[in-house]
């Protein structure tokens, strides 16, 4: 099982840089960077709910499910 961050798809359709996702948001660009990469084990609920809510999304539009077996 694989979980895909497309936070940079969404970025780019929003048209917002990561500096100021971060800004928006008050974390690192380095910790939204890692996100960005996927680079965390984890997503805090509350982290993922302002992610939605400045880039005016779903989580599912952040998110994406890839079985391992394909």
């Amino acid at each position: 099982m694989t979980i895909i961050v497309n936070l940079d798809v969404m970025m780019a359709r929003r048209k917002i840089k990561m500096k100021d996702l971060a800004s928006a948001m008050d974390i690192s660009a380095t910790n939204l960077s890692l996100l960005k990469n996927g680079h965390v084990r984890g997503i805090r609920f509350a982290t993922l709910e302002a992610l939605c809510r400045i880039l005016e999304c779903q989580p599912g539009d952040l998110l994406e499910y890839k079985d391992d077996s394909e």
